[in-house]
C-alpha cells in the first residue's frame, strides 16, 4: 500500500449542473483528494521539494471548483483527478466531489461522486 496525503473539504462556489438555476446562482461544492505518494524520501530529507505540496494541489482543485462550469460532477471529478496526477510524485488519486445542495426534491444529506485514477505507464 502506498503512502497517502489526504486533503478533505476543499470548498468553493461553482456553477456546475444541468439546470439553468444551478448555472445562474451557483452552489457550494466540496472536494476530497487522497493522493498515493511515496513519502520516505521527504521524511528523510525533511524537504518540501521531495514531496507533493498539498497546498498547491488544493489551489489547483479549488480553481476547478470555481472555474469553467460542467454539466456533471462526474466531469468535475475527472478534471480534478487529471490535475492531481499532473503533480510530480502522485501515482494515483481518489477524488470525491460533494454536491450537498443538489436539486433533489426529497430530504438528503449529500450527493457524492467518487473516482480513482492512476498514472498511466506512459505518463
Amino acid at each position: 500500500m502506498a503512502d497517502q496525503i489526504v486533503v478533505r473539504g476543499i470548498r468553493g462556489v461553482g456553477r456546475h449542473g444541468v439546470f439553468a438555476q444551478e448555472r445562474a446562482e451557483g452552489q457550494e461544492f466540496s472536494v476530497d483528494v487522497c493522493l498515493d505518494v511515496i513519502t520516505s524520501t521527504a521524511a528523510g530529507t525533511d524537504d518540501l521539494a521531495d514531496t507533493v505540496h498539498y497546498g498547491e494541489v488544493a489551489l489547483a482543485v479549488h480553481a476547478l471548483i470555481v472555474g469553467e462550469p460542467v454539466d456533471l460532477i462526474e466531469t468535475l471529478a475527472e478534471r480534478v483527478a487529471e490535475a492531481c496526477l499532473a503533480f510530480r510524485g502522485v501515482e494515483a488519486v481518489a477524488v470525491t466531489v460533494h454536491k450537498p445542495n443538489a436539486p433533489i426534491e426529497v430530504p438528503f444529506d449529500d450527493v457524492e461522486v467518487r473516482i480513482v485514477r492512476r498514472r498511466s505507464d506512459d505518463g
